[in-house]
């Protein structure tokens, strides 16, 4: 039943997570890269809950294997004790029999006894053989049980993966309930040059209030996410600058700021320890924009890395 349940959250979390993705100008946010960076809030949560099922699964696909071995030394012992029957019931014959020749025939006595003795040892043996099955089998149960998704679990789990749907949905319909905001009765335009403005005075809280707004807005929302993402790079808020660009490559890969934005996400990286990514972001602003002035910071930046 619980196979199926979990059958069930894979089939619901597949669309969500291909509505929830988007394309990467250079794989920031690549939720099947074995080591991601650059992830969104919304992106981090997909990846736990896809961590979580992943592990859920693979626990109750072992604990199916254990149960389907379990059944099967349980129909051997059920062999062994439908052949300990019978012996028993030849025995149980047999001891009738040499009674009965037993009181016809004195001189027999210790041919009797000898006999007894012997099934004696036989069901002794034989018992011994079911107590060392039973043994194996307790063993067993013992080792399924502390394996065991419990009640408890799967429901914690349920929960997990519904406030990661809520989420997801939330995200989804951002720009479909669109919310009131004191700048509704200033053009986009204007809110743009406030943002501007605010920006060149390094008052970094303002201006991203107004382009959040613009972003909203769905107005040039590339350029919004860029220049937040600057913002963040010179508060040294990396691994936030880094989401940004790359929202804002993936709305725009051909804007004029892009080689100021592969250089700071490229310094953005080295800043945060992923040196291989940074390096290839290095190499790109070099490869891309061979004569800018990033270029030459990027081979200056790019020399002095091991």
């Amino acid at each position: 039943m619980k196979s199926i349940y979990l059958a069930a959250i894979f089939a619901a979390i597949v669309p969500l997570k291909l509505l929830s993705s988007e394309p990467s100008a250079f794989g920031a946010g690549n939720l099947d890269n074995p080591q991601p960076y650059g992830l969104s809030q919304s992106e981090k949560v997909i990846l736990q809950t896809k961590d979580k099922l992943n592990k859920v699964v693979v626990k109750s696909n072992n604990q199916a294997n254990e149960v389907e071995s379990l059944r099967e030394r349980i129909d051997g012992l059920q062999t062994i004790i439908e052949g300990l029957t019978r012996k028993a019931q030849e025995n149980k014959l047999s001891l009738q029999e040499l009674e009965t020749k037993s009181n016809q025939e004195l001189e027999n006595a210790s041919e009797y006894e000898k006999r007894l003795s012997d099934v004696s040892q036989t069901n002794a043996l034989e018992i011994q053989e079911i107590k060392q099955t039973l043994d194996k089998a307790n063993v067993l149960l013992e080792a399924i049980e502390s394996s065991y998704v419990t009640k408890e679990e799967y429901n914690t789990l349920v929960g997990d993966f519904n406030k990661f749907k809520e989420l997801v949905s939330k995200e989804l319909n951002k720009n479909v309930e669109k919310k009131s905001s004191k700048f509704d009765k200033i053009s986009n335009a204007e809110i743009e040059k406030l943002a501007k403005e605010n920006y060149d005075k390094k008052h970094y809280t303002k201006s991203i209030e107004y382009y959040t707004h613009l972003i909203d807005n769905n107005y040039r929302p590339a350029r919004a996410h860029y220049m937040i993402g600057e913002m963040n790079y010179y508060r040294k808020n990396y691994a936030e600058a880094i989401a940004y660009f790359k929202k804002s490559a993936s709305l725009y890969s051909k804007a004029d700021y892009m080689p100021t934005l592969m250089l700071h996400t490229a310094i953005s990286m080295q800043e945060t320890s992923d040196e291989k990514n940074a390096k290839s972001f290095y190499k790109g602003v070099i490869s891309k924009y061979p004569d800018s002035k990033e270029a030459s910071i990027a081979k200056t930046n790019l020399s002095k890395m091991k």
